[in-house]
């Protein structure tokens, strides 16, 4: 896990090149995945990154890409962004990190009909992971592909089903890499899985079907307890644990909510949630499923309501033979009989390291209030959980035992907030829709440093390395900084 949160190099100088003087430690700081090291959305080297800045004010290098919303990543020196190019292709850009100067850029034919998506998705929407020789980002038509970190060029590519959602969501689903492997989670509403596969050489580890869960969007966290290293992945109504050698479920605590889009956060043994499923704990899926797709609201399902990817589950839970799915048929159909969990909030702490069956021996606490998000991922930092939701509403719970430290604070941004809160020394950096980012003073009580407007959509959450902040706006990537040439 250590790797993936840095890399350290050593540069032997002048007469040390022959075994005579002290080595120079030259460091750079790595953001190689979705959120940073382990998804925790924290910068441990960097402790000065820029709490002023805009379109125009301590911005090192910008650069114009076609849409998306993906992530930006910084590994090895160099910074990855995915965009949709004008000629409707998929693209991967590699860029020098420190100048923005581009290294290489990879365009990958999509297909000619890509499939439904809502916004604020888009279509380049997995943000790539990068262990320093190789690059690793999946698009819904093509499935995943390795590309040189150094060139672009292509090393692999492992075609995986186009994943569909009920509601028409579209994918945003982002790969990480643990020692020797890429291991890639995708929840949709047909066919959920995980799978891992060789760095190198692109041949499955192992795969394995998750068929409790419905469409979601949590990216996999690492969690090590008793000596033992989990991959942790939330989904509808359980968070679960796997032997990342085997992929073998090792245990599940079934606590959650019924749509999961948020990546939990861990900090030493615990695994943190926070999460909001629209309705109370007894909206199951045929509710959403009739407010969303019963086009003629007759409170009944048709086939042709439906995708034909979906018509298979369809016609089983179509009991009857009828033509239709009413009430329970809407759930036999689409959602797991051992699984039928609702809505929602939740704000909880699992640790981790168990076997079977946890819920009652793991679950530390588990709190019902209403400010978590449902999209935005919790940030645990010195000591606090905190959280933002739309309109700008903060919390902050007290990661020990959940008790309070605030709550529904505003931080004079209101809006809607898609991407993650991330930090870095003193500094918390929360960013809203409407191209808004506001640092807030990581401390015990909200105090905003600064409200920074940089004229486009924030969808990604941003990166921090080496002090510089990456944004990855809908049209554009920023890096800002407050260092001089």
């Amino acid at each position: 896990m250590a790797a993936n949160a840095r890399i350290l190099r050593f540069c032997f100088c002048g007469l040390a090149a022959v075994g005579i003087g002290f080595p120079t430690l030259l460091y750079a700081e790595d953001w190689a995945q979705f959120r940073g090291p382990n998804a925790t959305g924290v910068a441990a080297e960097s402790t000065h990154p820029p709490i002023e800045f805009s379109a125009e004010h301590n911005v090192r290098w910008s650069l114009n890409l076609g849409k998306g919303v993906a992530c930006p990543i910084v590994a090895d020196g160099r910074c990855y962004v995915t965009e949709m190019t004008a000629a409707g292709k998929f693209a991967v850009r590699g860029l020098d990190a420190a100048s923005g100067k581009q290294l290489w850029k990879s365009e990958f034919d999509a297909g000619r009909r890509l499939p439904e998506i809502t916004p604020p998705n888009e279509h380049a929407s997995s943000t790539p992971a990068a262990d320093g020789e190789r690059v690793f980002v999946h698009f819904s038509t093509i499935g995943l592909l390795a590309l040189d970190a150094k060139t672009g060029d292509e090393l692999w590519r492992y075609e995986l089903p186009e994943p569909f959602y009920l509601m028409g969501w579209g994918a945003a689903n982002s790969p990480i890499i643990y020692r020797d492997t890429v291991i890639f989670n995708l929840d949709d509403d047909l066919a959920s899985y995980l799978i891992a596969l060789d760095v190198k050489s692109g041949s499955v580890r192992w795969y394995t079907d998750r068929p409790e869960m419905l469409g979601g969007y949590a990216v996999p966290v690492l969690c090590t307890a008793n000596g033992r290293t989990d991959v942790v992945v939330a989904g509808s109504g359980k968070m679960k644990g796997y032997d990342p050698a085997t992929g073998k479920e090792l245990w599940t605590c079934n606590s959650l909510l019924r749509t999961i889009m948020v990546t939990p956060v861990v900090q030493d043994d615990r695994v943190y949630i926070t999460a909001q499923s629209y309705g109370d704990t007894d909206r199951v899926l045929k509710f959403a499923l009739l407010q969303w797709r019963d086009t003629n609201q007759d409170e009944k399902l048709a086939k042709d309501e439906l995708e034909p990817a979906f018509h298979a589950k369809f016609d089983k839970g179509d009991h009857n033979k009828d033509g239709y799915l009413v009430g329970d048929e809407i759930d036999d159909a689409f959602q797991a009989k051992t699984n039928r969990v609702g809505g929602g909030n939740i704000i909880q702490a699992i640790r981790g390291g168990g076997n079977g069956d946890v819920t009652k021996t793991h679950l530390i606490y588990n709190l019902d209030h209403q400010t978590p998000s449902n999209i935005a991922s919790p940030l645990a930092y010195d000591g606090r959980l905190l959280m933002v939701k739309k309109g700008g509403i903060s919390a902050a719970f007290n990661l020990e035992d959940g008790s309070t430290i605030w709550t529904k604070k505003r931080i004079r941004n209101f809006g809607n907030y898609y991407a993650s809160p991330i930090a870095a020394g003193d500094r918390i950096y929360v960013p809203g829709e409407n191209g808004n980012i506001v640092v807030l003073k990581s401390g015990p009580t909200l105090e905003v440093l600064a409200k920074n407007d940089i004229g486009d959509s924030v969808i990604a959450t941003p990166a921090i390395a080496n002090n510089r902040l990456y944004v990855r706006t809908l049209h554009k990537v920023f890096c800002f900084s407050e260092e001089t040439e």
